[in-house]
């Protein structure tokens, strides 16, 4: 054991290091490259091996073609959010369930898997419904529970529905076809989204007090009949999710072509809408960039980091731990579950796609789960359940603390006035004072004010809903950042 630890000492040292860093708050990018060079210095690798580093960067992420369909598809998705669908599809849906129990939590659940299949961005679709429809379910007298827990997992499922923008990723790192994730998480995604509605009309049923009726008086007065406002509002996003999706799993089109054929339909659904105007166009585009960039110097630093760690024997390290547990193949299965599903408490999944999954993923791959996969069918099998892990540990209520109710802050101040938001677990708050206590990282926001959520994929500015806690769907706006 003692040959083992001085073997891989440099190795552990920089998993501590990295864990150690996130805590900090400090970017994470700039962590995982900085950590690559610091340790390849102290580790002392010889120069010219880092210009493998360089290599790698330059010939496998920046001349990727596939990393293309990532900007495409975060434009599709900003440009769905700024031309007003999802408002008024809640509004609908609202209308269509008005008078079924638990109809509100239906219609934002709804909402969820179509947002999901039309914009594959995370922690947006939770602030977004959460800004539309938390307010008017509390006033409407929703248990917090059933409120929050509805929009946490309705929102986190854009990074399992296609086009997710994690799955894109996770076929560049694991050398499989995106198309083949993509056919891969439609139905489990889909069917996680049925069974949260068969969820909800069962506990609208066994508990009536947690999910009332909604109040006739209070339900939008759109006077377009509904068959019609039905298919006003569902055609265009349906349209865009059969162009994006059909194209690709018919082979028509590769996932940057699909990406492309997203970004301008999405540009025409909200030209269609009125609410294309050179703002919002601006608005999405400089957001686009941003994310992108976040993105590529994520993958940078991870692949500076990656090269490193494995240089100092890491990949071994990891292999001989896993297989010298002594559990077969589903023991592993599940113990690496378990791993992922705790380090989604803390870290996004950008991270753990580019530091973990290569360092697992070889020995996935050699193992006989006794169902006759192989190769790279497997490793599709293996990164569906990974995303469908990720889904489950990203419910983490810090996501929704921007735009919960004065009051229902659990165990906290209700007057609170500023909350920093930017990753799980890495909220915190200020009682009535100047100073705010915070993680550093971490972005400070005004209740009732303009605000900037990032969630390490996406920046955009939301209007807060603790103004607006008493107010309608059509009282909430979303403000373009």
């Amino acid at each position: 054991m003692a040959e083992f630890r001085a073997e891989y000492a440099l190795a552990i040292a920089m998993v501590v290091a990295l864990l150690a860093g996130i805590f900090t708050g400090y970017p994470v990018a700039f962590l995982l490259g900085g950590l690559g060079i610091a340790f390849a210095f102290i580790g002392d690798i010889p120069i010219p091996f880092l210009g493998t580093v360089g290599s790698r960067i330059f010939g496998g992420v920046i001349e990727n073609w596939l990393m293309i369909a990532i900007p495409l598809f975060v434009f599709m998705g900003l440009m769905l959010e700024r031309s007003g669908v999802a408002k008024r599809l809640l509004l609908t849906l609202q209308r269509l369930f008005g008078r079924t129990p638990g109809g509100l939590a239906i219609s934002v659940a709804i909402l969820g898997v179509v947002m999901a299949a039309s914009t594959g961005i995370i922690g947006a679709s939770v602030v977004m419904l959460g800004l539309l429809a938390l307010p008017v379910m509390m006033k409407q007298g929703y248990r917090a529970e059933m409120a929050c827990g509805v929009i946490a997992a309705s929102g986190t499922l854009g990074i399992l529905i296609p086009p997710s923008i994690m799955l894109v990723l996770m076929g560049s790192i694991l050398q499989v076809s995106v198309g083949a994730l993509f056919k891969a998480a439609l139905m489990p995604g889909l069917l996680l989204g049925v069974l949260y509605i068969v969820y909800l009309l069962v506990i609208a049923w066994i508990k009536p007090d947690w999910a009332p009726l909604a109040d006739p008086d209070a339900v939008d007065a759109d006077t377009t009949p509904l068959p019609l406002a039905l298919v006003r509002d569902l055609l265009g996003p349906v349209v865009l999710i059969v162009a994006v999706l059909g194209s690709i799993m018919a082979g028509i089109a590769t996932p940057t072509e699909a990406a492309a054929i997203g970004a301008a339909g999405s540009l025409l659904l909200a030209l269609a809408m009125r609410s294309l105007d050179w703002a919002t166009l601006r608005s999405a585009v400089r957001e686009t960039s941003r994310t992108s960039a976040m993105i590529l110097f994520v993958v940078i630093g991870a692949t500076c980091f990656s090269v490193v760690f494995k240089r100092l024997g890491g990949d071994y390290m990891i292999e001989e731990m896993i297989t010298g547990t002594g559990l077969g193949p589903y023991g592993l299965l599940l113990l690496l579950m378990a791993l992922i599903f705790v380090l989604g408490f803390f870290l996004e999944w950008i991270e753990i796609s580019f530091v973990v999954l290569p360092l697992v993923a070889p020995v996935v791959e050699l193992l006989d789960f006794g169902f006759g996969l192989s190769g790279q069918a497997l490793l599709v099998w293996f990164a569906i359940l990974v995303a469908i892990n990720l889904q489950t540990s990203f419910l983490t209520p810090v996501r929704l603390r921007a735009v919960l109710p004065q009051g229902h802050h659990r165990g906290a101040d209700q007057h609170w006035d500023h909350l920093s938001l930017d990753h799980p677990l890495r909220g915190a708050a200020a009682h009535r004072t100047g100073a705010v206590h915070r993680l550093p990282g971490a972005g400070v926001v005004a209740a009732g004010a303009s605000i900037t959520y990032m969630d390490g994929l996406v920046a955009f500015r939301l209007e807060s809903a603790a103004a607006h806690q008493s107010s309608g769907f059509s009282q909430i706006p979303l403000v373009p950042g």
